[in-house]
């Protein structure tokens, strides 16, 4: 029997398989990670990860899914979408997904796999203990539903950490930072290269700590804070004291949401909108977005904005597809303004991870930083703000965690890995 370590991310997914050699397996091509994304052709053909993204930028009809992970621990899983001329659980969704990552590393490998280390954020859910243990009971009949028959869990940021101590020289006390598409999430723990080798870690690791903030979030708020005004977002209805209802526009910066504005419903309303709408033109912008299912396409121009103001202080987001000729114009301070409270969220959730460990920041030797969006620079702010001058690591950005629990599943199911 083979086990694995599962990293399935809000964004992207790896796959680690455990043996002598624990490492990851390639799951779309040659690539080890795989976008989180589902597409459905009306034929009922799935598509999964780059070849999803693809098929839907280019135009071919179906229905795109993304960011799979962000319904576990919400009423939605078990909300049902139109696929076709199905309507299909969101869990049934996900099982999908998972099912064909689980065979494509079986292909890799030749071997069937049976036991599985899933990673998880250390809280699915903000304040919520109970919903926190669904969303792992949910994730845990998944996988036996598609053929896993030992399903255990890990911490995220713990298994970075595993990942990382493989570098480790001598003993130290290291912030582990997982910054993914979803949540943040952090552990203070003790690594050592004899340490390493122990079974039992339970002691060296003295607090985890997350909250529910990713890279969707940062996402979210820019398109918020510089698109949507330009859909309509914010603008004023004929009576002066009202404005443009604004459920649609945040549906429309939500990767998970983006769907519900396609059932037909959703444009009559806002056809309804426009009527009484003091700016009209700008409510045909946002039918077009509706009308032509083109709200992944946006969001996903919206991400690629996001990652050149890593780079840049100024961007400039073309939106032919709403109207020609029309962009938005980004900025590194704009975006920094509109995702203040979610950089805050990350400085409070370090300083009570370190306050739960019972540490000041200068105990701290290291810090390790994985996740793609510790890339941004106001979210690396955010984290190292009250660690002045610690050693700051960088990890694999996509595939720490994926080889943290793989080296976890060598450990708890090495006997029947190596069988």
């Amino acid at each position: 029997m083979t086990a694995c370590g599962l990293d399935f991310g809000t964004s992207n997914t790896t796959l680690g398989l455990a043996g002598a050699q624990a490492r990851l397996a390639p799951l779309e091509g040659d690539e080890l990670t795989i976008p989180s994304a589902i597409f459905f052709a009306p034929s009922g053909e799935s598509r999964v990860g780059r070849a999803a993204l693809a098929a839907y930028l280019a135009g071919e009809p179906g229905r795109l899914m993304r960011s799979l992970k962000s319904v576990l621990g919400t009423a939605l899983i078990d909300e049902a979408t139109v696929i076709g001329r199905e309507r299909v659980k969101f869990r049934d969704v996900v099982a999908r997904y998972l099912a064909i990552v689980k065979r494509r590393a079986e292909t890799a490998s030749g071997r069937a796999l049976h036991a599985v280390v899933h990673g998880r954020p250390v809280h699915f859910v903000d304040g919520d203990a109970e919903g926190d243990a669904r969303a792992e009971a949910t994730l845990r009949e998944i996988a036996l539903s598609v053929g896993f028959k030992d399903v255990s869990f890990q911490y995220e940021p713990v298994a970075a950490a595993l990942d990382y101590e493989r570098e480790v020289a001598r003993e130290e006390l290291a912030l582990i930072a997982d910054i993914g598409g979803g949540t943040s999430d952090f552990s203070v723990i003790r690594l050592s290269p004899d340490r390493h080798g122990r079974a039992e870690r339970g002691s060296d690791i003295l607090a985890n700590d997350g909250v529910r903030v990713g890279g969707v979030d940062f996402d979210r708020r820019l398109s918020l804070g510089a698109v949507m005004p330009l859909l309509g977002l914010g603008s004023p209805m004929k009576r002066k004291e009202l404005e443009v209802p604004s459920t649609y526009f945040h549906d429309l910066a939500t990767w998970s949401s983006i769907n519900k504005l396609y059932d037909g419903r959703t444009a009559r309303q806002v056809r309804e909108v426009r009527r009484e709408a003091a700016k009209p033109e700008l409510l045909d912008r946002l039918l077009t977005v509706i009308e032509a299912e083109a709200g992944h396409g946006l969001a996903a121009d919206v991400e690629a904005g996001k990652i050149r103001l890593s780079d840049a202080e100024r961007a400039t987001l073309p939106l032919d597809v709403v109207e020609r000729g029309l962009a938005a114009e980004l900025t590194r301070d704009g975006f920094i303004a509109h995702t203040r409270h979610q950089s805050e969220k990350i400085t409070a959730c370090v300083a009570s991870c370190l306050a739960k460990a019972g540490v000041g920041a200068g105990e701290i030797d290291a810090v390790f930083l994985t996740g793609g969006s510790t890339r941004v620079p106001h979210v690396r702010a955010a984290i190292l703000g009250g660690l002045p001058g610690v050693r700051v690591v960088e990890g694999d950005v996509f595939g720490a965690v994926g080889a943290g629990l793989t080296l976890e599943a060598a450990r708890r199911y090495g006997a029947m890995a190596a069988a």
